[in-house]
């Protein structure tokens, strides 16, 4: 019988060691394929909107938040359902107007279908606290909790 000596062994086992922790260990980038980790649910309320022109971003205050009233919001629940609120004084002070509709996340966008309309918004940014998307003509609208 052939006696395998200390350093042997130590060598073999530094080396499995090595080749366990390469395929346990990954990079931070690649863990949620870019998806940020915060959560989606909740209700977002209108901040601010703007658009893209030659890579230049312009943000303003939302015009369309009636003075006086809450802000407008999206509310994300978690079975996938969204309702859209718009407040709205025309008729009476700071009514409010819902629609509803469904949602999903594939990576970063957004698709909602609400009234048989779907749109699909990229996920800019997702905080506790602001979610940011853009849509393909590069509309934005900034959203916070």
């Amino acid at each position: 019988m052939r006696k395998v000596s200390l350093k042997s062994r130590s060598l073999v086992l530094v080396m499995m060691v090595a080749v366990f922790g390469f395929f346990t260990i990954s990079c931070s980038d690649d863990d949620n394929d870019g998806e940020t980790l915060a959560p989606l649910t909740g209700k977002w309320k209108i901040n601010q909107v703007g658009t893209t022109v030659a890579g230049v971003e312009t943000l303003i205050s939302t015009p369309q938040n009636q003075a006086g009233c809450e802000k407008d919001f999206m509310q994300l629940k978690s079975d996938n359902t969204v309702e859209e609120g718009n407040y709205d004084s025309t008729i009476d002070p700071c009514a409010l107007f819902t629609d509803l509709g469904i949602y999903s996340r594939s990576n970063n966008n957004l698709t909602k279908v609400i009234d048989g309309v779907t749109t699909t918004q990229d996920i800019v940014n997702l905080t506790l606290s602001e979610l940011k998307l853009k849509d393909a003509n590069g509309n934005i609208e900034v959203y916070i909790k």
